[in-house]
């Protein structure tokens, strides 16, 4: 944010009105594919490698027209959009998508972080104390409220 070259990573926060914990996966879909059309890279963190499949999965018939190309983030480092488990996020910065619950410590490293939280209990006290780490680590989230989709 500051003109020394160092850049302050911006967290925004979408809240979804929806109840169901896939629609935080089918809302990354649509984030990613809106960054991909701009140009950027998306590093889409996961919380384990059945939400990896399932979210591998939507993004494959996501839009019956467009192919959003992606990989794991092991094997197709190079890929514009990639999913990731674990604390390596590889050559990516650019935009990191977390679909974990606790905050991945390599965030510093990204432009801009998107963290996706829908009405089930569990994501929102999770979600709850993810903004108040990041505000208390000087990086005062966003907050985006979503209309019924």
């Amino acid at each position: 944010a500051s003109g020394s070259g160092t850049h302050m990573t911006q967290v925004d926060f979408y809240i979804l009105p929806s109840a169901d914990p896939a629609a935080r996966l089918d809302f990354a879909c649509k984030l990613t594919e809106k960054a991909w059309r701009l140009g950027h890279k998306v590093y889409l963190h996961c919380s384990d490698a059945a939400q990896r499949e399932d979210l591998d999965a939507r993004l494959w018939r996501f839009r019956g027209e467009v192919f959003l190309p992606h990989g794991d983030a092991e094997s197709d480092h190079d890929a514009a959009v990639v999913l990731g488990l674990g604390d390596d996020s590889g050559e990516h910065s650019d935009l990191l998508v977390n679909l974990d619950l606790s905050i991945p410590a390599f965030f510093k490293r990204f432009a801009r972080v998107a963290e996706v939280v829908v009405e089930d209990p569990a994501i929102r006290l999770a979600a709850r104390e993810s903004f108040r780490s990041y505000r208390e680590q000087g990086y005062p989230p966003q907050d985006h409220r979503l209309q019924r989709l």
